[in-house]
């Protein structure tokens, strides 16, 4: 080892970074370890009434919030970048939330921690007490002695009594022997540096096991987290441009249209009025294009809701359609949309291609999920293949982890399903 590291040890930035994170801890942990007992008390004490598991999950909610000061400690003393688990995914309901916090294995993972970490500063505690603190009493023992401080007495078998420090029956009160405690307090101010960085080392193993991501699982999670507002980001841009181009774009279009009759009208040139009634025609064509692409960004029926739009759908449709909504949450704007165009892309295909008579649809929600069924009495034989409506849908359903299952035996019955995930 480096004698320059050696020497240095006992004032460098690493020991007393250390050093303060072990002071400034000791008191959180002490705080910490008073509110994870006392959550597992009321929360387990109180588990036979109606308040015990809300209890319990607002603990562990708070838990997770307490260990994030010491991650941020570790960090900024340590050296320790933890990166944080992800949060479970927000849900609405006090029910859901309070399931998904005593679910959170995360948050279970930062009460396990509160409790040890007492223990654990309690040791680095008595870590800098031996070494530091013994370090500064033996170097500053000859001043010590000189002025009368730390002394023990002791009276010998002839008769003549001795003052100074005593270890192990031996009476330090000479210059000699003075100085040896000084030495070995100097010996002893190197050897804390690396006492106190090894007291430390259980303390990130801790955190790293306790506080930070685990393994594969976490890494899905955040990643579906990721995805989740991903696509609530892309559906919240695609409605922003669909009510840019239906309040914008469209409105100067149709104001076109109207000067232009207004042109035609003012002119007695036949010559002039044939072009302006082409351009009428054209700036119609692009009005149509315009509502066509804006309803394929957001369907109006969406707007109130996707029970109503899927309503409104079934009532449309070329083939008489039976239609099932059954009640429960909102999801979010980026299932509606897809939820609603897959029921779209699937009663057209039934009007143009499979030849029925009748169709049933229904929408089911359990868990978390959706159940989108769409049945026909056709003559059967659906199956995706390139450039088909069916492979969009299958695009777009897996976007989000959904399912798309379809049973078209020939001669039919055609019955697809589509699952999808209430949030993203």
């Amino acid at each position: 080892m480096n004698v320059g590291v050696v020497l240095r040890a006992p004032v460098s930035r690493r020991t007393w970074a250390e050093i303060l994170y072990m002071l400034a801890s000791a008191p959180l942990a002490a705080l910490g370890f008073a509110y994870a007992l006392a959550t597992l008390v009321a929360g387990t004490g109180l588990a036979v009434t109606a308040a015990g598991f809300p209890l319990l999950a607002l603990g562990l909610y708070g838990a997770r919030r307490i260990t994030a000061v010491h991650r941020r400690l570790a960090g900024g003393l340590l050296g320790e970048p933890i990166e944080p688990p992800a949060w479970p995914r927000a849900t609405s309901g006090l029910l859901a939330r309070v399931q998904a916090r005593l679910g959170d294995a995360a948050a279970w993972r930062a009460l396990c921690y509160l409790l040890l970490k007492l223990p654990l500063s309690l040791t680095q505690l008595y870590v800098i007490l031996l070494t530091w603190g013994w370090a500064v009493v033996a170097i500053t023992y000859p001043l010590q002695h000189a002025v009368g401080v730390n002394m023990d007495t002791v009276r010998e078998a002839n008769g003549q009594v001795r003052h100074g420090l005593i270890l192990r029956g031996v009476v330090f009160d000479t210059w000699p022997r003075e100085l040896a405690i000084c030495v070995a307090g100097v010996m002893l101010l190197f050897l804390a540096p690396w006492a106190t960085h090894v007291a430390t080392i259980p303390e990130r193993m801790l955190m790293r096991w306790l506080l930070g991501r685990r393994g594969l699982a976490e890494r899905v999670r955040d990643l579906e987290e990721t995805r989740a507002r991903a696509v609530d980001d892309a559906a919240a841009t695609l409605r922003r441009i669909e009510r840019d181009l239906h309040d914008g774009a469209q409105v100067r279009l149709i104001a076109l249209t109207m000067q232009l009759t207004m042109v035609r009208d003012a002119v007695s040139d036949e010559a002039v009025r044939a072009l302006v009634s082409t351009a009428q025609v054209t700036a119609r064509e692009a009005i149509q294009e315009l509502r066509e692409l804006v309803r394929g960004i957001h369907p109006p029926a969406l707007d109130h809701g996707l029970d109503t739009a899927l309503t409104t759908l079934a009532a449309r449709s070329g083939v008489p359609v039976e239609a099932r909504v059954g009640d429960g949450p909102r999801p979010t704007a980026a299932i509606e949309s897809i939820a609603y165009f897959c029921a779209a892309e699937l009663l057209a295909n039934v009007a143009r291609h499979s030849g029925a008579t009748r169709a049933w649809l229904s929408l089911t929600r359990s868990e978390g999920r959706m159940r989108l069924q769409v049945r026909d009495d056709g003559s059967g034989g659906a199956a995706p293949g390139p450039g088909s409506g069916l492979s969009g849908l299958l695009d777009r359903v897996r976007t989000v982890d959904g399912r798309l299952d379809i049973v078209s035996p020939p001669g039919g019955p055609t019955v697809v399903t589509v699952e999808l995930p209430s949030h993203a």
